[in-house]
């Protein structure tokens, strides 16, 4: 009888073990490790790109990945990997892997190629359905990549290859070769709806030619496709872009003072109405990066007095956010108290509309309320009740 209950145990522990979801490997394993596993056991790599506040990978964690028939379907075939994208562990494996959406699935081969990808979460048959797709090595992919390194331009091909490189999300390359496919066209692919829809979605270099050309001759693209989407492109993608100005150094992040004084050349070549904008605001970040309160206030003040220029309530909330500090610069602060108080008197006065309203997001309360309420909290170190 004892025996038989020690049988039936094991049995019953056996059962649960096979019933489990996704095995996957420790937390901090990475590609290297994982493919030379992969390699001895002939199997491929599995790897699942996550960050801790995305709701769909959360909901794959909690009830895709533990499913009984997900893991007897994924572990006899892939070394499984879960990599949070923005920990430390994993840095700089989203630029390198090109991941700009989360969850992204990438599947890997023994020698650490990747062989496919996909997106977004799903239920458990359709997670299996998209692993099996992706399992199998694209060899048209792989022929289109193979004429591109070696040199074909052909102008069909490259639409081909920007078809293949969108489809898998390799943002990154797929804006590569759409600059190249709209190269010599800068006059005249406006006029071409493929080509105008491809440089909008595509061309996200302010250095590309296509782009200088257009910011300095928009009416062919408004032509296209209208006004107010290409006057948004272009700022798009100089707003975007002074992101890349500023540069890791140990510990900080600083502004590289040489991408910065081109970029300001790029904006005197195309002649942008916003150059002061795109200047200033990069200062003030850079200001603010280096907490440089006095720099920072005084820059916020430049802004604001220069002809031109105007900065939402919104704005303005989210530039008194360092003063929040308890050891915030005593000086500095008052001086940005006032300037909250000077855009709250303008608003009592009727000189200014307060916000309502954040693009699409209707906003709880008036912005007036709340630069009265910042300003309260900046002064006391107290949040308003009400």
């Amino acid at each position: 009888m004892k025996r038989l209950s020690m049988i039936l145990s094991m049995v019953l522990v056996a059962s649960v073990m096979f019933a489990q979801g996704i095995a996957f490997e420790p937390e901090g394993t990475l590609l290297p490790q994982a493919a030379a596993k992969a390699k001895k056991e002939n199997k491929l790599v599995f790897v699942d790109c996550y960050t801790q506040w995305c709701g769909p990978c959360k909901k794959m964690a909690r009830d895709i990945f533990p499913d009984a028939k997900v893991g007897e379907y994924m572990n006899p075939k892939f070394v499984n990997l879960k990599i949070d994208m923005e920990a430390d562990y994993a840095q700089g494996l989203s630029k390198e892997w090109q991941v700009s959406g989360y969850p992204t699935f990438i599947i890997f081969n023994a020698d650490g190629k990747e062989i496919g990808r996909f997106m977004g979460g799903s239920d458990a048959a359709k997670f299996i359905s998209r692993v099996e797709e992706k399992s199998i090595v694209d060899a048209e992919a792989g022929s289109l990549e193979e004429r591109w390194n070696n040199g074909d331009r052909d102008e069909a091909f490259l639409k081909e290859y920007l078809a293949s490189l969108t489809a898998t999300y390799k943002r990154d390359d797929a804006d590569m070769v759409a600059e190249t496919l709209l190269m010599n066209k800068e006059e005249n692919f406006a006029s071409d709806k493929e080509l105008a829809a491809i440089f909008m979605k595509h061309i996200n270099n302010p250095y590309a030619l296509s782009f200088i050309y257009t910011a300095q001759n928009p009416e062919p693209l408004k032509a296209t496709v209208g006004e107010r989407a290409v006057d948004m492109k272009i700022n798009n993608v100089l707003s975007t872009y002074t992101n890349h100005l500023f540069v890791k150094q140990g510990d900080k992040v600083v502004l590289d003072d040489d991408q910065f004084a081109a970029f300001q050349a790029l904006l005197r070549r195309i002649k942008s109405d916003d150059a002061d904008h795109y200047r200033l605001t990069v200062l003030i970040t850079d200001a603010e990066k280096a907490g440089d309160l006095t720099t920072y206030v005084s820059l916020v003040e430049e802004y604001l007095a220069t002809p031109g220029l105007d900065a939402p309530d919104m704005t303005l909330a989210n530039w008194a956010k360092p003063f929040s500090a308890p050891d915030a610069n005593e000086d500095a602060k008052k001086r940005m108290i006032s300037v909250l108080r000077s855009r709250v008197a303008e608003i009592e006065a009727g000189n200014r509309q307060p916000q309502t309203q954040l693009g699409n997001m209707r906003l709880s309360r008036p912005t007036d309320e709340l630069l009265r309420m910042i300003i309260q909290v900046m002064e006391t170190g107290e949040i308003p009740k009400n």
